[in-house]
């Protein structure tokens, strides 16, 4: 039997990375998956994927910052396919650098994406849940979310916020059969984490599989099981 058999799941970031391997996993449990992400093409292509296996896939083309489409995405998803299971936050980007060398700009880019884009979803999937009689948020934060280094501060704060976010929701949804859990990965072989400046070999670093084995775990954990955070670091690891 597969464990996601009959759900509906939204997954942003999920035209590449951690959140196309989420979506492709989500498929293969028999959720049917909203690929939402701000790259057409490539969210087209993940779909294509998702139905050349055998599963369910729409495209919902969105950007997070942007609190209309978070809206959107929510709207359409439930007209679409009735109701909304499962909300995986994972659309996020890096950036930032030492703090006396980052720009506001860049600033207010790294925290509108990931800390008020995950805002805007939280809000507008908790309020579709309200409707279902309970559901599963998922929030992608990192290993920076619970500790923070030299050259991390802007990133660190947005996933830091997330944190915040997710425990506060967490509560907020108890009574109404919501649960809100983070993922905190470290290295990651994807794109936002080979564009970071640490050295770290790709061959060391963890598969976003690995990553999706842990989301698909929180989205079926039995109802009266609640966790909180995992973090999911790279053998060898300090921090």
């Amino acid at each position: 039997m597969k464990r996601l058999t009959g759900k509906i799941a939204i997954v942003t970031g999920s035209s590449s990375g951690i959140g196309k391997a989420i979506a492709l996993r989500f498929a293969e449990e028999g959720a049917r998956v909203v690929i939402a992400a701000r790259r057409l093409p490539l969210c087209k292509q993940v779909a294509a994927q998702i139905r050349e296996r055998g599963g369910e896939a729409i495209v919902i083309q969105t950007d997070v910052s942007e609190e209309a489409q978070v809206d959107r995405l929510i709207v359409e998803t439930a007209r679409q396919c009735g109701r909304l299971d499962i909300l995986v936050n994972n659309a996020g980007i890096g950036g930032g650098g030492h703090l006396a060398d980052t720009s506001t700009s860049t600033f207010d880019r790294v925290i509108n994406t990931n800390l008020r884009g995950t805002f805007f979803c939280c809000r507008a999937g908790f309020r579709q849940m309200l409707n279902n009689g309970g559901g599963t948020i998922i929030n992608m934060s990192s290993v920076a979310g619970v500790e923070a280094w030299a050259g991390t501060g802007t990133y660190s704060a947005s996933k830091h916020g997330i944190m915040a976010l997710t425990k506060a929701l967490a509560d907020e949804g108890r009574p109404h059969k919501i649960k809100a859990c983070a993922i905190c990965p470290g290295a990651v072989a994807d794109e936002l984490v080979d564009a970071s400046p640490e050295d770290i070999e790709r061959s060391q670093k963890i598969s976003p599989f690995d990553v999706a084995e842990t989301a698909v775990y929180l989205a079926t954990v039995g109802p009266n099981t609640i966790v909180h955070r995992v973090v999911v670091d790279r053998l060898g690891a300090d921090w």
